[in-house]
């Protein structure tokens, strides 16, 4: 049987409960044993995390010791996979920039809060967004500073109409990457628990869980 853990926290907009309580039964579906936890302190407790093969943070904003930053990554390095959505993974810990490195990319702002934007696939091929198609959001279109060597699977264009100067951009949405010998996969979705009763949204983050399981 596969372990994953779950961690949730940090700030409450962002509904982390919730989301730990949406995917847990998912993982424990597909055969994996689920510990769900609320304290960072577990990222501190060597043998459990080089056990497991994924780690599901869903944490906004916050602190993170250097113990508990050290053990959650030298875990990825060794092979566990994370996954994670939106600021619970990637507005975390705003002054740890090894963390970030490891996300692959880090939230900056998202300009005119809940409006209407696309999600394009990029990558059809991937097993992650393999059978999807364009589709719609209305939640919060997520502006992100990105590490260039990620594998993009998705992205979104910004108008002009709340910031000028980002007009035309084009931002990934969902991406995966190798942080040592870890699976990391990322989707900026997920602003709410709402915004996976859109089933592209709910489809690639689950696939991408199951990716990055080790």
């Amino acid at each position: 049987m596969k372990s994953a853990l779950i961690v949730w926290g940090g700030w409450e907009g962002h509904e982390p409960e919730k989301g730990a309580n949406l995917f847990a039964p998912f993982l424990r579906e597909q055969g994996y044993e689920v510990e769900v936890a609320t304290d960072l302190d577990v990222y501190q407790d060597e043998a459990k995390m080089q056990a497991l093969d994924l780690i599901v943070p869903i944490w906004t904003m916050g602190t993170i010791t250097r113990e508990q930053e050290q053990g959650l990554l030298t875990a990825v390095k060794n092979g566990t996979g994370i996954a994670g959505w939106h600021g619970c993974m990637a507005d975390s810990f705003r002054n740890n920039t090894e963390y970030q490195f490891m996300v692959g990319g880090q939230w900056v702002a998202h300009p005119g809060n809940i409006i209407d934007y696309t999600v394009n696939i990029t990558n059809h091929e991937d097993p992650i967004t393999a059978g999807l198609s364009d589709f719609k959001m209305h939640s919060e279109q997520y502006y992100m500073h990105i590490d260039p060597q990620i594998e993009v699977l998705a992205t979104t264009t910004f108008g002009g109409q709340y910031a000028d100067w980002i007009e035309g951009s084009v931002v990934p949405v969902a991406w995966k990457k190798r942080w040592g010998k870890g699976r990391v996969f990322y989707s900026s979705l997920g602003h709410v628990r709402t915004d996976f009763d859109v089933p592209e949204a709910l489809t690639i983050m689950q696939r991408g869980m199951l990716w990055a399981s080790r």
